[in-house]
């Protein structure tokens, strides 16, 4: 029977793997935990993976040269979420160790949470609520309707379809920039990023991260918002330059803002941007909902199911360099169990 090892922290396995998942995966697998509540260090995961085929990876788990190098027995690295930067793919490859990643399965739980903040800042719902809990009177502020506001979409991506979606159905009007993907709708007006910004009321950063997008909303961009204009990242913290957020903010350039990633571990927003009067900070839980983990979590499981039965998995991200996959494939095609190690 296949041996694997699932990296998540016993604090978070509930939360980002599941009953359900890691039920199934017992049902088809020799299945190990992590036995603490700590992240594991590369050497700390090849100690206790020493004779596994299989790693099922947390976030921060990282996926490294000396961790490939380590565990000659690994046929595989499943990335239980669709972002793989904690992995070295291009060492994953020399050292013939398949890698995988799951898809979205957080599209409507990330664009709920978007539209939620975006009602929290236009309504001053948290802010309201914060001087109540401390006895405080809390005084009736003018809101702002979402129908007839003007949002603007950095990134064409799953979520942003699924989110564009929710907004015509709200009234709002959408600019989107992706200088890449053309979103084919004439209902969506596509533009430049200094014009989506100079008529947004809502700017919406969904762009992926990459060396491209590293601090793309900087003091330039954020001077370019529209007066009162409200900002919210659910992509990755590497896309905006803090320092520039936080003076945009104490200059009242932008009205507010609402994050759920930053630049803290794990992709947390910094306490200290968090800690701003007119910020709205939730602990990367966008996608934290039972359907959103399960989806991502029973894909892994059908991944590995897949990998142990000499089929390439769905969300295969190097199989033409998967040799000691590939030698397990030709055994298993030609005489039915698994080449053993």
């Amino acid at each position: 029977m296949t041996t694997v090892f699932v990296s998540h922290p016993q604090d978070k396995l509930a939360h980002y793997f599941g009953d359900r998942a890691s039920a199934a995966l017992q049902a088809i697998a020799d299945v190990r935990f992590n036995p603490g509540d700590a992240d594991l260090s590369s050497q700390e995961l090849a100690a206790l993976a020493q004779d596994c085929e299989v790693i099922i990876s947390y976030r921060q788990t990282l996926g490294d040269d000396a961790l490939f190098a380590a565990l000659p027995r690994l046929k595989a690295f499943v990335r239980c979420a669709i972002d793989i930067r904690n992995i070295d793919v291009a060492a994953a490859s020399r050292h013939g160790v398949l890698v995988t990643q799951a898809s979205a399965g957080f599209i409507a739980s990330v664009s709920e949470w978007i539209i939620g903040v975006m009602i929290d800042l236009s309504r001053h719902i948290s802010a309201s609520a914060a001087l109540y809990h401390a006895g405080r009177p809390a005084p009736p502020v003018m809101g702002r309707e979402l129908r007839g506001a003007t949002l603007g979409v950095i990134g064409y991506g799953q979520i942003s379809r699924y989110l564009c979606d929710v907004a015509l159905a709200l009234g709002m009007r959408i600019v989107v920039h992706d200088p890449f993907t053309p979103t084919g709708r004439k209902e969506l007006v596509q533009a430049d990023l200094m014009p989506l910004l100079q008529q947004s009321d809502y700017v919406v950063c969904l762009a992926a991260a990459t060396e491209a997008t590293e601090n793309m909303m900087n003091a330039k961009t954020f001077a370019a918002m529209k007066p009162g204009a409200f900002f919210i990242n659910a992509s990755r913290g590497n896309l905006v330059d803090e320092e520039a957020l936080l003076q945009a903010l104490d200059a009242g350039i932008i009205a507010g803002c609402a994050l759920d990633v930053g630049r803290a571990p794990d992709q947390m927003p910094s306490p200290r941007v968090a800690a701003h009067p007119r910020v709205i900070a939730t602990p990367h839980i966008g996608g934290l909902t039972p359907p959103a983990v399960e989806h991502q979590a029973m894909e892994t499981v059908a991944q590995v199911t897949d990998i142990m039965r000499g089929r390439e998995p769905r969300g295969a991200v190097n199989a033409q360099h998967a040799r000691r996959w590939q030698r397990a494939k030709r055994w298993e095609q030609a005489f039915g169990a698994q080449q053993p190690a």
